[in-house]
């Protein structure tokens, strides 16, 4: 009977344990978000390091957590890839001083040293707590709580970052080129390689900005804009839409007739035949535009860190 009580007393324990911890922060650089709690299952998304996230169910072995991320987007991680917390430790963190990392890699060592041995990679756009600024390298911390050093070449404060960001659309062109000929990956969303909503996401996310995930869904979220024969309506930093009876693909506008999107790679295509980097495949499922820079804060789904409630609880 006392083994029995200890079981039962255990077992609501855990219940309670995981009942209290709804909540969660992004652990390593990129985390992936899968279709079911397995390793074979397809992937639909990823979350970066530091991303505040809801666990909204918890798989029986307590070792795939589903969350939703701040974009509303759901998926099943593998435990190792998020720190589970307490309502009062995921208000703690979001709270707290942070760093952002502005380069489209990096590392975290555990020295401020260039020969500290590694911690952790990192990519463009995760976040990390600052415990500290010595000189030339931040003291941070990661969700759970794994300490070391970033150099300030590769971070910034998180402020200081949003105080200097650019959100021209040249300045938004200018990212995206940064990743010219990266991978193309299904479900990618991070430097690492990205599909191609995942890579407009990426990009404007490297400006502070929250959009939806899906191109669909970008494409709801936007202001639509019916394509005038000569090109004439639309502006630099437009979304374009492609597919057939649905919107299936998501590109950003260059002017000029060009655009940038990840197909294979990120790759830059024209819409005008006697260019030399005419795309006519996508030229001929060209659906229409859609604006969405003016529109931040604005619309519901569009969005900053600095208003989005998932960083902000």
């Amino acid at each position: 009977m006392r083994r029995i009580a200890i079981t039962i007393v255990a077992l609501i324990a855990g219940i309670a344990s995981a009942a209290a911890q709804e909540w969660g922060v992004v652990r390593i650089s990129v985390c992936n978000m899968r279709k079911t709690a397995d390793f074979d299952a397809e992937m639909v998304s990823q979350a970066l390091l530091g991303t505040p996230v809801h666990v909204s169910e918890i798989s029986g072995s307590n070792s795939w957590p589903k969350i939703i991320s701040p974009e509303g987007y759901t998926g099943w991680v593998h435990y190792e890839g998020i720190q589970l917390m307490t309502r009062e430790e995921y208000s703690a963190w979001n709270a707290a001083p942070k760093v952002v990392v502005t380069t489209l890699f990096g590392v975290v060592r555990d020295r401020p040293t260039k020969k500290g041995a590694t911690i952790s990679d990192v990519v463009g756009g995760d976040r990390l707590k600052l415990l500290s600024c010595l000189g030339r390298w931040f003291k941070v911390a990661f969700p759970d709580g794994r300490e070391g050093f970033i150099s300030t070449l590769h971070a910034k404060e998180l402020e200081s970052w949003r105080a200097s960001l650019g959100k021209s659309p040249d300045d938004i062109i200018n990212t995206a080129k940064s990743m010219l000929g990266f991978p193309y990956l299904w479900a990618g969303m991070s430097p690492k390689g990205t599909d191609c909503s995942g890579f407009v996401r990426t990009v404007l996310a490297m400006h502070d900005i929250v959009i939806p995930r899906d191109a669909y869904q970008m494409a709801d979220a936007a202001e639509r804009i019916d394509i005038a024969p000569d090109f004439s309506n639309i502006e630099k930093g437009d979304l374009l839409f492609f597919g057939g009876k649905r919107v299936s693909h998501v590109a950003i506008y260059m002017g000029d007739k060009r655009f940038i999107h990840s197909l294979g790679l990120v790759k830059i295509g024209s819409l005008d035949p006697g260019a030399p980097d005419y795309d006519a495949y996508n030229t001929g499922r060209l659906l229409f535009a859609g604006r969405v820079l003016p529109y931040i804060d604005v619309r519901e789904g569009l969005n900053t860190t600095a208003t989005n409630p998932f960083y902000n609880e």
